[in-house]
């Protein structure tokens, strides 16, 4: 179950990391080196991998979201491959400032809603594939049945009666056509 879990987990890492890094360039970041990202990945899919334990409720993801996003953005400044012009913390510009926190906000958010999203449709689909093995499982086995022997005659009743018994009867009119 575990390489399970860090199958989705560095999944995760991957995606996250790679579109974070692509919405901080687009608000006016600058690229990061390729070891950049492998070290973002590193603890985003540790946390993911933490997190997956069980199926979170999308305020957790949320939160863990806005953390992962804060530290993204905060290694991306600082793992800039050329220096980061303009984009200090404090020194910037203000709206270039608001657009970069309002890009990882949203990046976050998205992270929550598809993680969320995604964990409901894997329970369901873990669900029903369980259910449909169960089913099939119980379709292709063996039923053991009891065969229960065969009953004992009653004495009580005459054998003609019970002849009778087990003879269909057609009683009621005839038939038009053999009345006439």
């Amino acid at each position: 179950m575990h390489a399970f879990r860090f199958v989705r987990a560095a999944v995760f890492a991957v995606v996250c990391v790679t579109v974070s890094l692509a919405m901080h360039v687009l608000a006016g970041g600058s690229p990061v080196g390729p070891g950049a990202l492998v070290w973002a990945v590193l603890p985003t899919a540790a946390g993911a991998f933490v997190l997956a334990r069980r199926q979170r409720g999308f305020g957790m993801l949320l939160g863990a979201g806005f953390a992962a996003q804060y530290g993204m953005h905060l290694w991306f400044t600082s793992g800039a491959v050329p220096p980061s012009t303009g984009h200090e913390h404090g020194a910037g510009d203000l709206s270039t400032g608001l657009f970069m926190l309002l890009v990882h906000a949203v990046t976050a958010l998205l992270s929550a809603h598809w993680l969320e999203r995604g964990e409901c449709g894997l329970a369901a689909l873990l669900f029903l594939l369980f259910a449909t093995v169960l089913t099939l499982l119980r379709w292709r086995a063996p039923v053991a049945c009891r065969v229960a022997p065969p009953a004992a005659p009653d004495d009580r009743v005459p054998p003609t009666t019970r002849l009778l018994a087990a003879a269909v009867s057609r009683r009621g009119p005839p038939a038009l056509s053999h009345a006439v």
